[in-house]
């Protein structure tokens, strides 16, 4: 057998010799990651595998962070091929692809994986992973988004960002309903940030319930100082102070315990409004009691982002 073996690579150039002895790719994750290496099969573990676990921890978390559930492929939906290495290229190089049957897949090069962009490379496999999966393409910041959601920190830092992005404004992957759901969602248990505060402070307002009939006969909206006054000409604003109050209880709780007493102090007041039993000067001294304590609560919020940027 050997002398048959010492025959046979006689007669095989050394490009056929490689081949002869590549490592076969390595599947993963239900079939959605093939991974191909150009190395002989005894450099496997230390050049091939990693690369393979990489790609398919990262489509794993991938799943467990979406809706997606995991199913079998029989076709590979990200295919990933990893050079030699003899070079310090860093590059990454992505390719879309459809085929007959409907189906999409994508093809990474890393020419040299030691020294590739590895952020560049996670982004790459985020994108490959919705195509395949999700049959839909993202741009690289999606992906980005999608990548900082893994961590849980900067799942909840991406959605304050994206909150504050659409107030701007500015465009976000969201359509305004789930924008919307989100302000109203607890992002953060236990913890309010300053938009958290401030937004809660937007809400301190009592809205006419129609645009023709406006409060007293003059206002559309007016702030808690103002229906101080309004509640004794204008029967509506003590239904808005009952209909308010414990929508600022919903709105102030599940967050800073700082935020949740602000609200509870906002709830005590409206209540009292809408009785329109305590005389205006009790009032006023209730509502400046919860001014006090949402300031506080702004106070502490910024001292717990000052401390994250530390």
């Amino acid at each position: 057998m050997t002398l048959a073996c010492a025959i046979i690579a006689a007669t095989l150039s050394r490009a056929e010799l490689v081949e002869r002895m590549r490592t076969p790719p390595m599947t993963r994750s239900h079939g959605l990651v093939q991974v191909f290496a150009n190395c002989p099969a005894d450099m496997r573990d230390e050049f091939h595998s990693p690369v393979a676990r990489f790609v398919s921890k990262t489509c794993d978390s991938l799943y467990a962070s979406t809706t997606n559930t995991p199913t079998q492929f029989s076709s590979a939906g990200i295919m990933v091929f990893i050079g030699d290495g003899r070079t310090n290229d860093a590059s990454v190089v992505s390719r879309a692809y459809s085929r007959k049957d409907g189906t999409f897949y994508t093809r990474i090069y890393l020419p040299s994986p030691e020294y590739s962009d590895l952020e560049k490379f996670r982004i790459e496999i985020a994108r490959a992973f919705i195509l395949a999966v999700e049959k839909r393409e993202i741009s690289a910041d999606k992906a980005i988004a999608l990548l900082r959601d893994l961590d849980p920190k900067k799942r909840v830092d991406n959605k304050y960002d994206e909150i504050e992005k659409w107030l701007r404004g500015e465009p976000v992957e969201s359509d305004d309903e789930e924008v919307l759901k989100l302000m109203r969602s607890v992002l953060q248990p236990g913890v309010a940030r300053q938009s958290d505060v401030l937004r809660f402070a937007s809400r301190l307002y009592l809205h006419a319930p129609l645009f023709n009939f406006p409060l007293a006969g003059k206002y559309h909206t007016c702030s808690f100082r103002q229906a101080v006054d309004l509640v004794k000409v204008d029967m509506t604003v003590r239904y808005l102070a009952y209909k308010k109050a414990p929508l600022l209880i919903a709105y102030g709780g599940g967050r800073s315990k700082e935020l949740a007493d602000a609200a509870q102090a906002y709830y005590n007041f409206l209540f009292e409004l809408g009785r329109a039993k305590k005389d205006r000067e009790e009032l006023l001294d209730m509502l400046e009691a919860a001014e006090i304590k949402l300031n506080i609560a702004l106070e502490e919020a910024r001292k717990f982002e000052e401390g994250i940027k530390q």
